[in-house]
């Protein structure tokens, strides 16, 4: 049997020195690396060419700024406009994190090249499918993902923390704030209109900060993810599955709110049938408890569809003999978003620490490879593969 640990490590220690921002050519070099190192464990992998517009910090920043304006209008008496400007820079916002239509981006970028990486594991003759998601590109970090917060509320008052199943919501003080601007407007409130100058500043300056662009190494998020597709080709080459195809899918650009996922879904799963195919995603998988997400909603919580699926997900858990956490929902987007709204059976696989409830060194310098606990990553590829054995007999 293949070691599944030395796999593991390889994978992620030789990707996190590459400064892997979406759409540059370090993120090219690792997806042309997994590509071949796929290969070489008994698949048949491509690296596919698709385009992506670029958001996060930068691109939202003049919308922050825009609500500043709002509060300061508001402020200043100007109540029409600034009524107007509030609501069309929060709906802005909310319709890019939530990956709506996305107008703002669209408006103010042009395209750009990203790279997905698809190879085919299993029986491939047959038309069940099992589709694994990740993503290798790495994200940029600022202040505003400093866990010190959590950390002391899980220090002193961890019943509150326990009860939690959602992650916190980081996106609604963000389109909150120039929300707040225009409500201050339209009631004519001098102090909310204080309170949204305020929030709307202290947004602006850390997405200032956030957008220096200091990429972190991102060996669990979400490298971890990355080696446990090849640790996974590499145990379904030595244990094979008949009765289940696995398409195994790393996705570029995820890190600026979904990118690579729209080609890959509209290349790979649109054609396939919903009734024979599963997507099941690898999202930073590299902390001390694995977690199951039954849905994800920046704004407005979705859950996953079809949630007989992830009953499936559980059931091979327990199966393969690994503890696996359900009940819990994500407040920000992964790539998940785009097969779930399609109407495809999802679910998704995350890690915390179970003290915080928070995946470790998240978007952090501190997401090296000696922070990730290979033996969870493990267990995600131990699961996976008695899932696939489910699947393939049910």
């Amino acid at each position: 049997m293949p070691d599944t640990n030395q796999t593991l490590h390889e994978v992620v220690e030789t990707l996190a020195p590459l400064r892997r921002r979406a759409g540059t050519e370090p993120e090219h070099e690792a997806a042309q690396w997994l590509a071949q190192r796929l290969e070489r464990s008994g698949t048949t992998a491509e690296v596919e060419e698709e385009w992506f517009y670029d958001g996060y910090a930068k691109q939202l920043l003049p919308l922050g700024l825009a609500g500043a304006l709002a509060g300061v209008l508001s402020l200043c008496g100007r109540r029409r406009p600034a009524a107007a400007l509030g609501t069309l820079a929060a709906a802005a916002i909310a319709d890019d994190a939530s990956n709506g239509a996305r107008v703002w981006r669209k408006l103010i970028s042009s395209p750009k090249r990203t790279w997905n990486v698809v190879a085919q594991a299993g029986d491939e003759r047959v038309e069940r499918t099992l589709v694994l998601l990740a993503h290798h590109d790495a994200a940029p970090t600022g202040r505003i993902f400093d866990q010190g917060l959590q950390h002391r509320l899980a220090d002193n008052f961890p019943d509150l923390v326990q009860r939690s199943e959602n992650s916190p919501p980081l996106w609604w003080p963000i389109a909150g704030a120039p929300a707040l601007a225009s409500l201050s407007a339209i009631t004519g409130s001098r102090r909310l209109a204080a309170l949204a100058s305020a929030l709307s500043a202290l947004n602006v300056g850390l997405g200032v900060d956030l957008a220096r662009e200091r990429i972190v190494p991102g060996a669990n998020d979400n490298l971890s993810g990355v080696a446990a597709l090849v640790a996974l080709a590499e145990l379904l080459r030595e244990a094979p599955v008949a009765g289940v195809r696995v398409l195994l899918a790393s996705c570029g650009a995820e890190e600026v709110l979904q990118g690579g996922i729209y080609g890959f879904a509209e290349r790979h799963l649109q054609p396939l049938s919903r009734e024979r195919t599963w997507v099941l995603n690898l999202d930073t998988i590299g902390s001390p408890r694995l977690v199951m997400l039954e849905g994800e909603g920046t704004f407005r919580m979705e859950d996953y569809p079809r949630p007989e699926f992830r009953d499936l997900v559980a059931d091979a858990a327990t199966a393969a003999g690994v503890t696996l956490h359900r009940g819990a929902r994500a407040r920000s987007s992964t790539d998940s978003v785009i097969p779930s709204r399609a109407g495809f059976p999802t679910a998704t696989l995350i890690s915390w620490d179970p003290h915080t409830r928070l995946p470790t060194d998240y978007h952090l310098m501190s997401d090296v490879p000696e922070n990730v606990r290979y033996d969870t990553v493990a267990d995600a590829v131990q699961l996976c593969h008695a899932l696939a054995v489910k699947l393939a007999a049910a």
